[in-house]
């Protein structure tokens, strides 16, 4: 899934997206409001960040309400913290090796 993740957020409309959605839920029409998108082409982006399992959206009569979910970037965040660890490691035994020579 966190692959999945980072392809979603690999996008500069998607990630304004979600960037947006951390203030709190909004329409898909506010969402394309500040931009020169259309609401169709903002749907396709939100629908990409809703199979990610970032944002879940609800339509309300005509509205269609986007949120981020509470647990959307645990998967990348735990990732990212395994990676640093790893790589942490590895750079302090070369660092180590390349003293040592």
């Amino acid at each position: 899934m966190v692959h999945r993740q980072f392809a979603a957020l690999g996008d500069p409309t998607r990630l304004a997206i979600v960037e947006r959605l951390v203030r709190g839920p909004t329409s898909a029409g506010d969402l394309a409001a500040p931009t020169s998108m259309s609401l169709p082409a903002v749907l396709k982006h939100l629908r990409v960040l809703e199979d990610a399992g970032l944002v879940t959206t609800v339509k309300r009569g005509r509205v269609r309400e986007c949120r981020l979910r509470d647990d959307a970037l645990v998967a990348v965040a735990q990732w990212t913290a395994q990676q640093q660890a790893l790589w942490s490691t590895r750079l302090d035994a070369l660092g180590t090796l390349l003293e040592d020579s």
